[in-house]
């Protein structure tokens, strides 16, 4: 059966969308300033063997789907053969219908595989040798498949004890493609798991080159690789946080609870949020001095099943949207390094949807006019990338803010076959302005709001962000 669903003019309600999409932002490039994918495999541009290596392995989202259609676990992340696993996959897609599973599927399937037949049992063994086909061409390696999505830059995720090996070497080879690091952190104020903290402190000396022994030396060996991440083109920082905490400065001696979790001695939550929350002001003043644009990522209430996590580990599907208190924690928290004028750029995503208005107005508090939308509201994350998540953030943004100083959409993702959610993006946004047209809410300017669009889907990221390769010290 062809695919009836996604067609050239595929979520364009008239033709105002289809005239703001086909003929602005279609083939506009990418600047993908947030994802997870492996540096190692865009640096040794990889040629995966099969469809199900590069689209289902890591794929959390595909997962959950699948288990709860009722597919075993090794058909998931077990030991049955790639194809037996993509034909569960194929088996399961059917059953995706109103999830943006269904979208994603057929948009990328076409997109990179010219593939229009719904997937489904009946299609699916004709579909694995097909995508296996295409694969095997060397057109359609990791850095074939980022250009066919005209992917002008990615940031990766990278832990601070991260060589960055791969950054450099790519940074050396002359790539269409610019692939910078993004310093995640996330670990080194972790003090809820003493073992695990003490473990990870002593990668991170041997990565910094200093001997961590109080508080004021972890900041050193921190300070030590941001400036390091920084020579290597890093320019961004994030964080997955629940929520951000406030206390007053000096409330706990974060030496002396430095010195509690190296002797083993579990801290109390008051003392854990208050090692964290003291570690990420220090940490935002070193992004502040370089120049750095922070995330925050908050909200995701994670490893919820404790067997999954036992047997699995985690970012293998078990985590939900969290109904955490943000908004007094999130507004003194940014208000304490802007006292000091120590707030960078700054870009939060919320998880729980009840709090678009609450980071939407957020965000006003700290735009100073000394840059064009400084603080921004990040784009509809995780469980609200799809279609109706994507539409409130907008809406949220626009009635309380000014969208058109968005910097869009990014891909958040472990596969390189996921780079038609920014194409989904561009559907859904030109797809809003043009209704509020066809509503009589905004003047029939196609010029004008052509522009807007394209700003929002290219432009505003481009010089939001300071990505040049020439500022890689090699």
């Amino acid at each position: 059966m062809n695919n009836p669903i996604v067609q050239p003019n595929f979520l364009l309600g008239n033709s105002f969308a289809e005239k703001l999409y086909h003929d602005y932002v279609s083939d506009l490039p990418i600047i993908d300033y947030h994802n997870h994918l492996p540096p190692a495999e865009i640096n040794g541009n990889r040629q995966f063997e099969n469809i199900t290596q590069i689209w289902l392995a890591g794929d959390h989202y595909k997962w959950r789907a699948m288990r709860t259609l009722g597919i075993p676990e090794k058909f998931i992340t077990g030991t049955e053969s790639d194809e037996e696993k993509f034909s569960k996959w194929a088996e399961t897609v059917p059953y995706t219908v109103r999830n943006p599973l269904y979208h994603w599927t057929h948009m990328e399937l076409s997109q990179y595989f010219g593939i229009n037949e719904l997937l489904s049992s009946e299609t699916g063994n004709k579909t694995f040798s097909a995508c296996n086909e295409h694969l095997a061409k060397a057109e359609n390696s990791v850095l074939g498949l980022l250009k066919k999505k005209k992917v002008e830059t990615v940031c990766t995720t990278d832990d601070p004890i991260d060589s960055l090996e791969h950054h450099l070497h790519f940074s050396k080879k002359k790539n269409d493609l610019g692939m910078y690091p993004a310093f995640r952190p996330d670990k080194a104020y972790a003090v809820e798991d003493p073992s695990a903290f003490k473990d990870y402190l002593d990668k991170l000396s041997l990565a910094s080159g200093i001997e961590i022994k109080s508080y004021s030396d972890l900041l050193d060996a921190l300070k030590a690789r941001v400036n390091y991440f920084h020579k290597r083109g890093c320019r961004l920082a994030d964080h997955g946080l629940e929520n951000l905490s406030y206390f007053k400065w000096g409330a706990l001696n974060p030496e002396d609870l430095f010195e509690n979790v190296i002797k083993g001695s579990p801290l109390q939550p008051n003392e854990v949020a208050y090692f964290k929350y003291h570690t990420l002001i220090e940490l935002c003043r070193m992004y502040h001095s370089s120049g750095w644009v922070m995330q925050f990522h908050l909200g995701a209430l994670r490893n919820t099943n404790s067997r999954a996590f036992s047997n699995l580990g985690p970012d293998t599907g078990f985590d939900s949207i969290g109904d955490f208190d943000q908004a007094r924690g999130l507004a003194n928290f940014l208000n304490q390094l802007d006292e000091t004028d120590q707030l960078c750029k700054t870009i939060i995503y919320n998880l729980n949807p009840r709090d678009n208005e609450v980071f939407a107005t957020m965000i006003g508090n700290f735009n100073d006019g000394s840059v064009k939308g400084k603080i921004q509201f990040g784009s509809g994350w995780w469980y609200l990338d799809q279609k109706d998540g994507m539409e409130k953030q907008l809406n949220a943004l626009s009635n309380m803010g000014l969208v058109s100083c968005f910097v869009g959409m990014l891909t958040d993702s472990r596969s390189f076959l996921s780079f038609p959610r920014h194409d989904y993006f561009r559907r859904i946004l030109c797809n809003l302005f043009a209704k509020d047209v066809e509503a009589g809410l905004l003047p029939k300017d196609e010029k004008w709001l052509g522009k807007i669009v394209l700003d929002i889907c290219y432009h505003n990221a481009k010089s939001y962000f300071d990505f040049d390769s020439k500022n890689i010290q090699v």
